[in-house]
């Protein structure tokens, strides 16, 4: 399995597109005007609290106020409003914790009027980011991410994912963290900690605690609300988060940004300093590695599978409703019910990939293809669950329901990832029609169900619009001997002139309409 980063760099932002195998599976865009990014770290104002909601709003900097729950206070909220009086007059100038007499826990089922007051200086970290109307949602109980471990202020206690499974490995790793770790802060061990040697583990340690002391040296009379602790830049934030031995190469088109990624990869994985490339060709990165082409066939309402088979993505602003097709796909060889098992297991590895893709949050629901068997069932959610092992986002996965729905929930940390992927069309002002490369996909698996039928010994004639054929036999391959190539079959393209921007037509040298 290869992975790889493509770093796309604008004017005002810098898109990252991870791809595996070559296939397109996560698309994050850095806009330089984003202030408010998940991690960041801010000293802010209480503004009121409201008991009816047992939450307050706080005063951070945005348009609107963020939202701070009782339950986002965190158990240590009065060690940490002690130490922030203490470090902002000027009291406390040792900011490692060992001699600092940590205060009684909170109760985790009391009033948000008892803790905090109108007014109040307040530690907080961005979980949410501001999504539509509303601003965004943090939390007071701070976690410093780094490459293996996440630090967390004001605690004592040593805990590990839930993903590393080997007994023996969590024992050894929290024996290690438990000898190295400073006295006032509890730390979150990371799966990709699994195998790491001591040295690793206390270096990243030792990265966050200075990161630690620079935040604590800015609340100094520090104004309110201002950022004391910025998360990584997103290039850096990404690798931190899903780098690993797989990847194969990481492509930068921006000198900067090349440097800093270089400067990055040294610090956390020295060996794979070389799989960082700049890229300098004429030809834009993304259209080099096919990205822009799986943007415009992957964004739309409709995504294509293979073998004819498509998904309909529909969001409302409670839930996401998508609908598994089989499209208009005969299988002789198989039943009704083992047809509809093939199209699910497809269409699961391409809803784990969409989620991740568009980064849907909150609550999605799947309509598959009616199965009658239970182990059949069984294999769906098996599957599905298998292909998001690799999303980072917090999510759940019910077993499918008795009217075939399967309800997943998927934790929204930011907004979701819209592109348009519609344009002008040419033929009608004021219209608006797919790409051009989008509809080029559906003549390519509308011939591939021709070749696979009864017909695929007969001439085939495509009759499409001028534009569509000029587009399909220009350069060298050409998009027409590609289907040469792959299917041994030489496909005749008609231009005609009456044909609208969109229609197109398969037929043999009678004339005659081929069914597809």
């Amino acid at each position: 399995m290869n992975r790889e980063l493509i770093v796309r760099s604008n004017s005002n932002s810098v898109d990252f597109a991870l791809l595996k195998d070559g296939k397109l599976i996560e698309l994050h865009q850095d806009e330089d005007d984003h202030n408010f990014n998940v991690g960041d770290v801010l000293i802010a104002k209480v503004r009121k609290p409201v008991t009816g909601l047992n939450a307050a709003f706080v005063n951070v900097g945005y348009e609107k106020d963020a939202f701070l729950h009782y339950h986002d206070l965190g158990p240590q909220l009065k060690s940490m409003l002690k130490f922030i009086k203490m470090v902002s007059t000027g009291k406390l100038r040792d900011y490692s914790l060992k001699n600092f007499p940590l205060e009684k826990d909170i109760d985790k089922n009391g009033s948000i009027k008892d803790v905090i007051k109108p007014n109040q200086s307040l530690l907080v970290q961005i979980v949410k980011e501001p999504i539509s109307t509303k601003g965004p949602r943090i939390s007071s109980e701070l976690s410093i991410a780094g490459r293996f471990l996440v630090m967390v202020p004001f605690s004592d206690r040593v805990s590990i994912s839930q993903k590393i499974e080997s007994k023996e490995e969590k024992d050894r790793l929290k024996r290690l963290v438990q000898s190295i770790k400073p006295k006032g802060f509890g730390v979150i061990i990371r799966t990709v900690a699994e195998g790491k040697k001591v040295a690793e583990l206390d270096k990243d340690l030792q990265n966050l605690m200075s990161k630690w002391i620079s935040m604590c040296k800015k609340l100094y009379k520090a104004p309110t609300p201002s950022k004391v602790l910025v998360e990584l830049n997103r290039a850096s934030s990404i690798l931190r988060d899903v780098f690993n031995d797989t990847f194969t190469g990481i492509h930068v088109d921006d000198e900067t940004l090349y440097n800093q990624i270089k400067d990055y990869l040294h610090e956390i994985a020295p060996e794979k300093e070389s799989i960082v490339k700049l890229y300098s060709s004429a030809v834009p990165i993304f259209e080099k590695y096919g990205i822009e082409r799986q943007i415009k066939t992957s964004f739309g309402r409709t995504a294509s599978m293979s073998k004819g088979a498509y998904l309909i993505i529909e969001h409302t602003e409670a839930l996401h409703v998508i609908d598994v097709n089989s499209g208009n796909r005969s299988n002789k060889a198989k039943n009704q019910e083992d047809t509809a098992l093939e199209v699910n297991l497809l269409a699961a590895t391409e809803i784990a990939r969409q989620l991740r893709l568009r980064d849907m949050g909150g609550i999605i629901v799947i309509d598959f293809i009616d199965m009658v068997k239970s182990d059949h069932r069984r294999k769906l959610f098996n599957h599905l669950r298998d292909e998001m092992k690799d999303d980072r986002a917090k999510h759940k996965i019910l077993p499918p329901s008795k009217f075939g729905l399967i309800q997943i929930t998927r934790q929204r940390v930011r907004p979701e990832v819209n592109i348009k992927t519609t344009e002008a069309n040419p033929s009608a002002s004021g219209e608006e029609v797919e790409a051009p490369i989008v509809l080029v996909e559906k003549i390519g698996v509308d011939l591939e169900r021709i070749l696979k039928s009864k017909n695929r010994d007969k001439p085939i004639i495509l009759n499409t619009h001028p534009f569509i054929a000029a587009f399909l036999t220009k350069g060298f391959p050409s998009i027409r001997s590609k289907w040469f190539l792959e299917h041994k079959k030489w496909v005749k393209i008609q231009p005609r002139d009456a044909y609208t921007y969109l229609e197109y037509r398969f037929t043999d040298k009678e004339g005659k309409t081929f069914e597809v």
